[in-house]
């Protein structure tokens, strides 16, 4: 079976309220027991704003940090999920059902390299 990033994009700026947030958790908790009871469900977690971030790199032998996103961006990685999935399709069906589940963000669906085995 192949692994599958389902990631989840959001605009630059502040959280809706809670009033918006509840439901979707809510649907985000139902939607991750269903990818657990078919066995697809390998990790998911959601990420702090793009400022918690520092890039790392190597330039002529030494490691430079720089603090913030590595680009900018009107959006962001919010958040992930990853998949086990036989087919490019049954990872789309699971990346549609994200979606209506946040029901506000895209999802981009992107196989990793090579089989994973189980």
């Amino acid at each position: 079976m192949k692994q599958y990033l389902l990631s989840v994009y959001q605009p630059d700026g502040g959280s809706p309220g809670p009033e918006v947030l509840g439901p979707i958790a809510r649907n985000l908790e139902i939607l991750e027991q269903e990818m657990k009871a078919a066995g697809v469900w390998v990790f998911s977690g959601g990420l702090h704003s793009p400022d918690t971030a520092t890039v790392v790199r190597v330039k002529d032998g030494d490691t430079l940090m720089t603090d913030g996103p590595y680009t900018e961006g009107k959006e962001h990685l919010g958040g992930l999920t990853v998949i086990r999935a036989p087919d490019l399709d049954a990872a789309l069906e699971w990346g549609r059902r994200l979606a209506l589940a946040i029901g506000l963000l895209p999802i981009e669906v992107r196989p990793f390299q090579g089989e994973v085995d189980g």
